[in-house]
């Protein structure tokens, strides 16, 4: 198959892509295709990592390729996506890892959530040490959310594309794409809704968005737009954990409150702080439940579902007002 073939048309069953012989395409996204393929040199499955057509002529995208390259190259720990290698076909970059057989955590919790205290508890520990562990590598993930995280038949949390990853010396990149490529609004911390490039605190963010999905069975925020979740990102104040399920003490309600600060020295220092306080929830603050919003769980009335609209057409306006200024600093 020549390049003009590959870059025009998905790889289809029976397809031999350098060594490997495709078995079936799992995902398309943005950036790339998915392919479960069998490595015939090694003699094992396998799933390649191929740059979408339309990144070839976008040099920023092809660098956010690129960069999951470099990170996939770089680390080894259970919680984290094993790369295998990576190579270049026909002028075509791509990427190659294990395939982990079993669900995503986005599935566990549509299925599932909320969990148990002590499920999610195990979850989010396994997710804070692969975390650590990047994060003491010089890599920032940026990225967090359920769908980037497999779930082995054991239940061993599996952290995957790193395409957003910050490493140690990586410049700054300006994204076509800004919304896309800047993360998934219902778990960017607020540093990068306002186009700082984030540190660990970022990733204690996320990390605290998807403790507090896993025990409540919803984000947060959310919202109409992804403008509207990212302005309550910024603003508002998060309904307090244990008032969405009595289930959760206020101790740890307290932990996953303290993740979700707007201000990231506030937060969290870094995954070792967070995983201490889960081991020892006696020490947590509850002062810091003053600050989140009580869950009443009555209808509003009609006054009041119209100042909530204007409070999140007002919210609309000053993402759109953020991304302006976060596009035009990116071009200067």
């Amino acid at each position: 198959m020549n390049t003009y073939a590959i870059m025009e048309h998905m790889l289809q069953i029976g397809d031999q892509f350098d060594r490997y012989q495709i078995q079936a395409h799992l995902a398309q996204g943005g950036m790339s295709d998915i392919y479960r393929a069998y490595d015939l040199m090694n003699r094992r499955e396998v799933v390649i990592k191929i740059p979408d057509q339309s990144m070839i002529g976008d040099p920023a995208q092809y660098e956010r390729f690129q960069r999951e390259l470099e990170v996939m190259n770089t680390l080894n720990h259970p919680a984290i996506l094993k790369g295998l290698g990576s190579g270049r076909y026909n002028r075509i970059p791509y990427l190659v890892t294990e395939l982990v057989e079993g669900q995503s955590l986005r599935k566990l919790i549509e299925t599932s959530a909320p969990l148990p205290n002590e499920q999610a508890i195990q979850l989010i520990t396994h997710i804070i040490d692969g975390m650590a562990y990047c994060h003491t590598n010089g890599v920032i993930h940026r990225d967090l959310k359920p769908e980037n995280i497999l779930l082995t038949a054991e239940g061993q949390p599996v952290i995957m594309d790193f395409g957003l990853a910050l490493t140690k010396g990586a410049h700054r990149v300006t994204y076509s794409n800004l919304s896309a490529t800047m993360g998934t609004p219902d778990y960017m911390a607020p540093e990068q809704i306002e186009g700082q490039r984030g540190d660990v605190r970022t990733d204690v963010y996320a990390v605290g968005v998807i403790f507090y999905e896993l025990l409540s069975g919803r984000p947060p925020f959310s919202g109409d737009t992804p403008m509207a979740v990212m302005a309550q990102h910024l603003k508002a104040n998060a309904p307090r954990l244990d008032m969405l399920n009595p289930d959760v003490t206020p101790q740890l309600a307290a932990i996953v409150a303290k993740s979700l600060q707007k201000d990231p020295s506030e937060r969290y220092a870094d995954m070792a702080a967070l995983a201490e306080a889960i081991q020892h929830p006696e020490t947590a603050d509850l002062s810091i439940l003053d600050k989140t919003a009580r869950h009443e769980g009555k209808t509003p009335s009609l006054e009041k579902m119209q100042s909530l609209k204007a409070v999140g057409i007002a919210f609309g306006v000053l993402a759109i007002l953020i991304l302006l200024a976060v596009a035009l600093q990116a071009l200067r």
